[in-house]
């Protein structure tokens, strides 16, 4: 029997359980969760610690490490979003509709959780607490697919989720790690519809598309970042240049950075020198178009490759537009319909924007940093959807839900015949 085999009925019937408890039950469950994650800091660091090294071993860039990388301030920041996310809004039993027929049946639409969730992620261990949190607030039990490169930390933290879990009389089936490092044992969570009811991909495009192809099990899909900022002809010059270098530099290496900048060509010539200042000090690397490169030399030339890319690193595209329907062209040819973001002090220009451009989530006069469930006061966040059915958008406890309708009769029958 494989771990996947195992592991997945006990979850099944870990979900059974959780779908009996009380609010006050499961957040008192996080409340312990999060206090046992602090108790266990040195262990968790421990282990992270291990695997960065195995990761600078193994020759993997900044960006990587620092999606890896768990430290004091980030394990006090994952004990927080376990708190925050126990103190919001019971999920659970809401009735979201109600009425009644004129044959006299009542009925109720009433949020309930999914059952069990399967998620498989890269690189980032914070994902582990998350989703867990996420889960567990909803009455959802999780099976848990970490990479190989930081297993030691998910290994840890797992431990911890379950310790909390066992604190609370609850099975510490809730929440289980697959540590196989075989490949095969995703593509066995992709198969395994009997026993888990959603799957979420959290990573690169390539496994994003991976599991989207091949899985047997529904998938939410939570899309790669390639996000843009477009500054228009009417953008204020400073605003402009601070939620741009924002959007880029502030963190690089996660989904919600800027990786191009659509420039309008009357604003770029007035502004686009002082712009590449700004980024350019920060260390960017700026790769653009033809006008840019000719505007300005120490913009590298950009292949086509380039539109597409997230660089998730201090490197960025940029290519000067005529207007906000060319920008919104390119955004609708090489965006993954994630974050999009103009700057513009013309309420036409942003109202056709967001109009036109199709993602989860669009930005007038803001950084595209704040795609995120903690920003949105969501608690945490499974990841960012990018599709349109069931979930879009950071998802929070709601995205983690689905309906039931609960009929209420005295007596009625559909047909007419004599019993």
């Amino acid at each position: 029997m494989t771990e996947v085999e195992r592991k997945a009925p006990a979850a099944r019937q870990a979900s059974i359980k959780l779908s009996t408890t009380s609010d006050q039950q499961r957040q008192d469950l996080l409340y312990a969760i999060a206090a046992v994650l602090l108790e266990q800091q040195e262990h968790i660091l421990h282990a992270n610690k291990l695997d960065l090294a195995e990761a600078e071993k193994a020759g993997r860039d900044a960006a990587y490490l620092d999606r890896l990388e768990i430290n004091d301030t980030r394990l006090a920041d994952l004990a927080d979003a376990v708190t925050s996310v126990a103190e919001l809004e019971d999920p659970l039993g809401t009735t979201l509709r109600s009425w009644t027929r004129p044959n006299g049946l009542s009925i109720r639409e009433v949020s309930v959780p999914l059952g069990v969730i399967a998620a498989v992620f890269e690189a980032r261990p914070n994902v582990t607490a998350d989703i867990s949190a996420l889960a567990l607030r909803t009455g959802n039990a999780v099976l848990l697919r970490g990479s190989r490169s930081a297993i030691n930390t998910n290994k840890a933290l797992t431990a911890a989720i379950q310790r909390g879990l066992q604190n609370s009389s609850l099975p510490q089936e809730a929440v289980q790690l697959i540590e196989s490092p075989e490949r095969s044992a995703t593509t066995e969570l992709m198969e395994a519809s009997e026993w888990i009811d959603v799957l979420i991909p959290r990573g690169g495009k390539e496994l994003i598309n991976k599991v989207v192809r091949e899985s047997h099990v529904p998938v939410i899909e939570t899309g790669a970042g390639n996000c843009h900022v477009y500054i228009d002809k009417d953008a204020d010059a400073e605003l402009a240049r601070k939620i741009a270098v924002d959007a880029k530099v502030q963190r690089p290496s996660v989904c919600n950075a800027a990786e191009t900048l659509l420039v309008e060509a009357s604003w770029a010539e007035q502004h686009l020198a002082e712009l590449i200042d700004s980024l350019s000090s920060h260390g960017v690397t700026l790769r653009g178009c033809e006008t840019t490169t000719s505007l300005d030399q120490r913009v590298y030339a950009a292949q086509e490759e380039d539109w597409e890319t997230e660089y998730l690193n201090l490197t960025a595209a940029i290519k000067i537009v005529q207007d906000v329907h060319e920008a919104c062209a390119h955004i609708s040819k090489w965006g993954t319909k994630h974050s999009e973001a103009i700057i513009t002090e013309n309420p036409e220009a942003k109202d056709l924007f967001f109009q036109t451009v199709d993602a989860s989530t669009l930005y007038h006069n803001a950084s595209t940093r704040f795609t995120d469930g903690f920003e949105f006061g969501l608690g945490a966040e499974v990841g960012i959807s990018t599709q349109k059915l069931h979930a879009r958008g950071p998802m929070g406890l709601q995205a983690l839900t689905t309906v039931k309708y609960l009929v209420e009769g005295n007596g009625q029958c559909k047909g007419s015949l004599s019993y």
